[in-house]
């Protein structure tokens, strides 16, 4: 699938610790990146409210119905076959 994003994040994290950040733990974490899998988490977690700071909202990705069934509808199907 193709991210479809209406608005550009490529300078995300200069633009964060410039103007919203003030903690020293995640200017660090702005500036070099992260070194486990925590820190990952941590600087997803900025991202997310730079992006809710700046109003910018993702895509919609709820399911149209392309994979939707019923487990009534399985059992239908398989209830001869010894499942």
């Amino acid at each position: 699938m193709k991210d479809q994003k209406t608005y550009d994040d490529s300078n995300w994290r200069e633009d964060y610790a410039k103007n919203f950040c003030n903690n020293k733990r995640h200017l660090e974490l702005l500036e070099n990146g992260p070194h486990s899998l925590s820190q990952a988490w941590l600087l997803g977690a900025l991202h997310n409210e730079w992006k809710r700071i700046k109003g910018y909202e993702d895509p919609d990705t709820e399911n149209k119905g392309q994979c939707q069934s019923s487990l009534k509808e399985f059992y239908s199907r398989y209830k001869d076959q010894g499942i």
